[in-house]
């Protein structure tokens, strides 16, 4: 999954940069408002944690372009704790709201919520076959035996997944696991389609060829 963080306190940023990379998500980042919209209009992500107070353009303002053309799930972050605030941000758009400071197990907890909820998934276990994906705690079994997928490989995992029964071309792959950190010009991808198949089943991924992979209902 990508991630956009959009957020001007450096400290923050950096923190929740690394937090997210270390769960497995793709990061962006941007330190300012007009920087934070282009990239959120320019990039499919899955979601966007966005700050309310950042120079050149406000959280308010994003937020209020952004939905003319997208419905990106959007986590605002303010210091602000009064109701008004709390009631502008969601008439203007965003999915949720957490109050500086917060604690990061929340955040990553939100974050996962509306991930799913983005992708119409009402329930936060998906069973398919053999395997079991606990899409709460981020954990996958297999005949109830534990798996162990690094962060990158269960991401994966969890796009198919969420998007079980379609055809995600390697372009959408790349798209939503890897930022502009990564090289994207490699084998990457194959890589973390191998390992996962040799866990959890070749055929727990299938390959369409000429378009992309999937896994089936």
């Amino acid at each position: 999954m990508r991630i956009l963080v959009v957020e001007d306190e450096p400290d923050l940023l950096r923190g929740l940069t690394r937090s997210l990379r270390e769960e497995g998500y793709a990061v962006d980042t941007a330190a300012d408002g007009e920087d934070g919209l282009c990239k959120a209009e320019t990039v499919n992500y899955d979601a966007v944690v966005l700050d309310v107070m950042l120079p050149r353009l406000d959280g308010w303002e994003i937020l209020r372009r952004l939905r003319a053309t997208k419905k990106t799930p959007v986590l605002l972050l303010t210091a602000r704790d009064r109701s008004a605030d709390r009631v502008r941000g969601l008439d203007l758009g965003a999915d949720d709201y957490l109050v500086k400071p917060f604690d990061l197990p929340e955040l990553l907890a939100r974050l996962r919520a509306l991930i799913r909820r983005s992708a119409s998934a009402t329930r936060s276990v998906i069973e398919l076959g053999d395997v079991r994906i606990d899409l709460a705690a981020r954990t996958i079994s297999r005949n109830g035996t534990a798996i162990v997928l690094t962060a990158r490989e269960y991401v994966l995992v969890e796009y198919l997944a969420l998007h079980r029964g379609e055809v995600v071309t390697r372009t959408t792959l790349y798209e939503h696991l890897f930022d502009d950190t990564d090289d994207t010009l490699s084998n990457l991808l194959d890589v973390h389609v191998s390992n996962v198949r040799k866990k959890l089943g070749h055929a727990f991924i299938a390959t369409r060829r000429g378009h992309g992979y999937c896994i089936e209902e």
